[in-house]
């Protein structure tokens, strides 16, 4: 298990690892009020589809605590204003308003209860999804660990570790539990502009972790898959839609591509929380676009022309014949089949 955690609850209060921050400082921002966690989720203090989830859910229980409601159904009510804002965080990962859902349907089938005790359900259920989300990623690993042969290079994009989780990662999962049962095997890691998460973050936490771990810059990816020096992708996912498209960091689609083109398979990390059935196909996916800033500067440090006109898609979207399977904590699934996790 990776020792930094991206969120932990102590001494009632959130505490969010602030990941703009590293590779330099760890440090962590105590959260004492809802808004201060939708803030993290928006800024990058905390980032990847089920950390803010997780981040999500701590916020309704931290907004829950702080409401002077007379009533289970004032305190709903009060709760509303809360759901909204954290929902119109980060609009392209689904998995904030799977936690928002889950925290509505758990409040409504319990107004009977005495405020008091809604309460500690809430803050109950908020522990639970930040444990189960542990549990999905290694299940998610141990069915992702049989394509790690020894001596094996994978290559991953963006962040999909430890920190962007509750714990384990999705797509650095079964690394972890490769690197456990003493398997060798190298990672490349792309290092994602332009906030750099690869870099910061995933070189970051893999170095943590005794992990052989190589970074190269974005545009590297495709002179190595050329070379044969790539056995498989393998990347998380913000969103996954009914037809097995999938919504990720921008520059995933092109590095699946790249990976089609030279035969080498590009596989989905993706817990349930970020299958969205509800959207037929990815071109519906609403695609979140960020600061300029973001590109034209590196740590404050200004790298373009005063005024340049910039286009900063967060995400783009893979359509499902580029992949060749997604996986989930209850199994591996053709990107066709993703629909039937609805009667599983």
């Amino acid at each position: 298990m990776p020792m930094l955690q991206s969120i932990k609850w102590e001494n009632n209060a959130v505490y969010i690892l602030d990941q703009r921050l590293l590779p330099d400082k760890v440090e962590y921002l105590k959260c004492t009020h809802y808004e201060q966690i939708a803030r993290a989720i928006e800024n990058l203090s905390i980032r990847g589809a089920p950390a803010i989830g997780i981040a999500a859910a701590w916020a309704v229980a931290v907004a829950s605590k702080s409401l002077n409601a007379s009533s289970s159904e004032e305190l709903f009510s009060d709760l509303n204003p809360v759901f909204q804002r954290l929902i119109n965080t980060r609009p392209t990962a689904v998995n904030i308003k799977w936690a928002i859902d889950r925290m509505q349907n758990l409040i409504k089938n319990n107004l009977s209860l005495p405020v008091s005790e809604l309460k500690d359900i809430i803050l109950d259920e908020a522990i639970q999804i930040h444990n189960e989300d542990i549990q999905i990623n290694k299940r998610i690993g141990e069915y992702a660990l049989e394509f790690f042969k020894e001596g094996c290079t994978v290559i991953t994009y963006c962040n999909a570790g430890a920190l962007a989780t509750g714990g384990y990662g999705t797509a650095t999962a079964p690394m972890y539990i490769a690197k456990e049962k003493g398997i060798k095997f190298k990672v490349i890691a792309c290092e994602t502009r332009p906030v750099l998460q690869g870099a910061r973050i995933t070189a970051f936490e893999l170095m943590q972790a005794g992990i052989d771990v190589t970074l190269i810059c974005d545009n590297t990816a495709g002179a190595l898959l050329r070379k044969g020096m790539i056995d498989f992708a393998i990347v998380g996912t913000d969103r996954t839609v009914r037809n097995g498209d999938v919504a990720n960091k921008i520059g995933t689609y092109s590095l699946s591509v790249l990976c089609k083109e030279n035969n080498v398979p590009f596989y989905v990390a993706a817990p349930t929380s970020s299958i969205d059935l509800s959207i037929p196909s990815g071109d519906m996916i609403p695609i979140e676009e960020r600061s300029f800033e973001e590109v034209t500067t590196i740590k404050g440090v200004r790298i373009a022309p005063e005024g340049i006109k910039v286009i900063n898609f967060a995400f783009d979207v893979t359509p499902a014949k580029y992949v060749t399977a997604i996986i989930t904590e209850k199994g591996i699934f053709k990107p066709a089949e993703i629909q039937e996790l609805r009667f599983r």
